[in-house]
């Protein structure tokens, strides 16, 4: 059956292929953006409805990241061992669960267990994703590849307040959004389950290889933890760390902030995020052409992250009209967003051959690292009135990215001059 399964993909047209198997992984890693924010944007309701506070529901977001952190640098080790496609499956099932959940909490309590079934879900996400583009998609249409996969997380971040905040406000219960929520996870769960011989990686690979001569070529005495030792692994890490620390504190509490800040209305600062989004979408567009035509990635990745960093800190010192406020912070979206592609194209450089998904696993767990570590910080400023201090950790928190980011290029580039050396 397998066999079969790769002979009808072979034959099909390499661009179809790929185009394929790049829109069903970006459908699905939209969706996992999306259950990040199922419960954030309805914060104002759970603070009504179970007396918590922004601290607490910070605490809450942690435990996703926590749970996703952990398990995604473990989930690396599976996707490389039973493949993607049925890791991927059961993440998606998570999400199901996780809206179901949160539907019917009667608790704080019960909150924590969605949000701990939405980060199990969110885990695999990555390596998922990077293992199935990495081996199926064509050399020269990864870098597109990847710019799409950015590009799908940011427009599932940016769906979510829409999403969730409409069907609350039209039917006037966040329990209904909830459910919506389920419904939505549970149509791309169908999506991806008719369409999986266009996602498995075990069947076919980009290079036409079959997966078990590509798994013997790869297979050495080596310790699987030996990709650990690797310096650039961890710079990777805190790269993601730092730069979601950013993020973390625009998804959860910009809007709020600028709200405070500029005395603008809710329902119009609750767009920040949506629209930060969006911006990064566009701007992930061009950072799949720069990624795939640059080789000194880092300096793509410096130039335009220090340009989101300027926008929000200028955000911060409360100088601007409150529109003009608003729309310099979605802005900065562009900037984080043209990053993207080169950021995802300098760790499959960094990547050694066969350890494709431990080394996302790994790397991406900063990213939930990040949102934990973040969550509970930025709320606890909330709570003393500290809403400047929001955008100006955003700010910091990316400048610093920026230094691990460019140490990882600096070392890919000496050794790329010292292999050309040798030969």
């Amino acid at each position: 059956m397998r066999s079969m399964t790769a002979s009808v993909i072979a034959s099909a047209a390499p661009e179809r292929r790929d185009a394929r198997t790049i829109g069903l992984v970006g459908l699905a890693h939209g969706s996992s953006h999306f259950f990040h924010l199922l419960l954030p944007p309805l914060f104002p309701w759970l603070i009504a409805e179970f007396d918590t506070s922004y601290s607490q529901l910070g605490v809450m977001v942690s435990l996703f990241f926590i749970v996703s952190g952990t398990g995604q640098m473990l989930a690396g080790f599976l996707v490389d061992k039973v493949g993607a496609q049925r890791v991927l499956f059961a993440a998606l099932s998570s999400f199901v669960v996780a809206g179901l959940l949160a539907a019917v909490a009667q608790n704080y309590a019960m909150l924590l267990a969605a949000s701990f079934f939405a980060g199990l879900g969110n885990a695999p996400f990555h390596p998922v994703d990077f293992t199935i583009l990495n081996k199926r998609v064509t050399a020269k249409n990864i870098g597109h590849a990847f710019s799409v996969h950015g590009i799908s997380g940011n427009l599932g971040w940016a769906m979510a307040p829409v999403f969730m905040l409409g069907i609350t406000t039209w039917t006037g219960s966040w329990r209904i959004a909830c459910v919506c929520g389920a419904v939505f996870a549970a149509t791309v769960l169908l999506t991806m389950w008719l369409n999986r011989r266009w996602l498995d990686d075990k069947a076919f690979d980009a290079a036409g290889a079959n997966t078990k001569a590509h798994a013997a070529a790869a297979t050495s005495a080596e310790s699987p933890f030996a990709y650990l030792k690797l310096p650039a692994v961890w710079m990777c890490f805190a790269f993601f760390f730092f730069s979601t620390v950013a993020l973390s504190a625009i998804q959860n509490y910009a809007s709020t902030a600028l709200h405070l800040m500029y005395d603008l209305p809710l329902t119009q600062t609750a767009l920040v995020v949506t629209g930060f989004m969006l911006c990064g979408a566009l701007g992930m567009v061009g950072g799949g052409f720069l990624a795939q035509r640059v080789q000194r990635l880092e300096k793509i990745i410096a130039t335009f992250l220090l340009i989101a960093a300027a926008c929000l800190a200028i955000v911060g010192t409360g100088w601007l009209p409150g529109t003009a406020a608003l729309i310099l912070a979605s802005a900065a979206g562009f900037g984080h967003g043209l990053a993207g592609p080169s950021r995802d194209m300098l760790i499959k450089r960094a990547t050694p051959s066969g350890a494709t998904g431990r080394v996302y696993g790994t790397v991406y767990s900063g990213l939930d690292t990040g949102f934990a570590v973040a969550a509970p910080i930025f709320g606890w400023m909330m709570d003393q009135q500290m809403h400047s201090q929001v955008f100006f950790g955003a700010a910091l928190a990316l400048a610093v990215s920026v230094l691990a980011a460019s140490a990882v290029g600096v070392q890919l580039h000496q050794k790329r001059v010292t292999v050309g050396a040798a030969a």
